[in-house]
């Protein structure tokens, strides 16, 4: 039983890559078509020796971290960039743009009902699957 349990521990490790090339199909496509920068760093987590994801580090600084499929589950920018428009829901953009003007979106995670906004002055919020405002976190 605890040569199998450390058997488990070792096949768990954590391995870092350098290029996209470790990176699913659509996890490629994604920062190939929506970002200027180039992949820095990737890790890959694993957990019981299956990868459960991808945590990406771009040149300039973003991070996007990723399912195992490739779909991504959290982009974070550094406080001089932003968020590319894509990935921002309508009704997000509205309400940023009518209650925060001015406010660049720098980070951006999905959950399980919705979306974590981070706006660039430090206000976190979070909306519903389709971008509504739902509270102030």
């Amino acid at each position: 039983m605890m040569i199998a349990c450390a058997v488990g521990l070792v096949s768990a490790k954590d391995n870092y890559a350098h290029d996209a090339s470790v990176l699913p199909r659509p996890a490629q496509t994604m920062i190939k078509k929506n970002f200027k920068a180039r992949v820095g760093v990737v890790k890959i987590d694993k957990d019981f020796g299956r990868v459960s994801e991808y945590e990406v580090t771009l040149t300039n600084g973003s991070e996007i971290v990723f399912d195992r499929d490739g779909n991504w589950k959290d982009i974070e920018t550094n406080i001089d960039s932003q968020v590319p428009q894509t990935f921002i829901p309508a009704n997000t953009r509205s309400y940023i743009k009518a209650n925060h003007k001015g406010q660049r979106v720098v980070g951006i995670e999905k959950e399980r009902n919705g979306y974590e906004i981070t706006l660039s002055n430090g206000i976190d919020f979070k909306t519903d699957q389709n971008g509504n405002f739902v509270k102030y976190d």
